[in-house]
């Protein structure tokens, strides 16, 4: 192997999100490349996210920031998807109620919303597209799911988010009750972020 296979290569992940950023740092911490946000690769440009699903939202930001910056870029779009609620709030999970509306707020919203529904129809699921935009225009695309319920009311502080709201596993914790470990192997931006990461060591090769 020569010295520029070995040179750490950097990839711009476009979002303005320090969790998610540190989620996709973890995920991705035994991949040889060093995982920049999109404001420390010098992005400062407004990103209309006008996708109808939550891939093409994701493919919308990775673009528009390789383009920008000539970079590897990874972007995610991702939300919750409650049944009860005809999937809202979804790919407007981000603007549900406002960008400067605290998550405490957004979840107990949810839950009076829920307040009436009984435990069999309070299914919902998190929905992650991860993205990858190339500078020689190549893209690629994964989606994954992390399947659920919404809970009765709001526990744990590990997470972010609508986390504390999402019942994630059978034994009844909530996402936020999770240890980053375990969320990260069953999340769905834990599970798409896999599948990205055998694209990216295909590409890198």
């Amino acid at each position: 192997m020569d010295s520029a296979d070995k040179e750490i290569k950097k990839v711009v992940f476009a979002t303005g999100n320090a969790d998610k950023l540190r989620e996709i740092r973890e995920i991705l911490s035994d991949l040889p490349v060093e995982v920049v946000s999109m404001k420390e690769a010098g992005f400062t440009g407004d990103i209309d996210e006008n996708g109808e699903t939550f891939a093409d939202n994701a493919m919308i930001k990775a673009k528009t920031v390789c383009g920008a910056l000539g970079c590897i870029t990874l972007a995610d779009d991702s939300g919750l998807v409650i049944d009860a609620l005809d999937g809202r709030p979804g790919v407007h999970s981000a603007r549900f109620m406002g960008h400067e509306t605290p998550y405490d707020k957004k979840n107990a919203a949810i839950l009076s919303m829920l307040s009436d529904v009984p435990e069999e129809k309070r299914t919902a699921r998190y929905v992650c597209a991860i993205a990858a935009a190339f500078p020689d225009g190549r893209t690629y695309l994964a989606e994954e799911t992390m399947e659920g319920k919404i809970g009765h009311e709001a526990r744990g502080r590990n997470g972010f988010g609508f986390d504390p709201v999402f019942v994630a596993g059978e034994d009844g914790r909530t996402a936020a009750e999770l240890t980053d470990e375990e969320k990260n192997r069953i999340s769905h931006r834990g599970k798409a972020m896999r599948k990205m990461e055998s694209l990216i060591k295909e590409a890198l090769a």
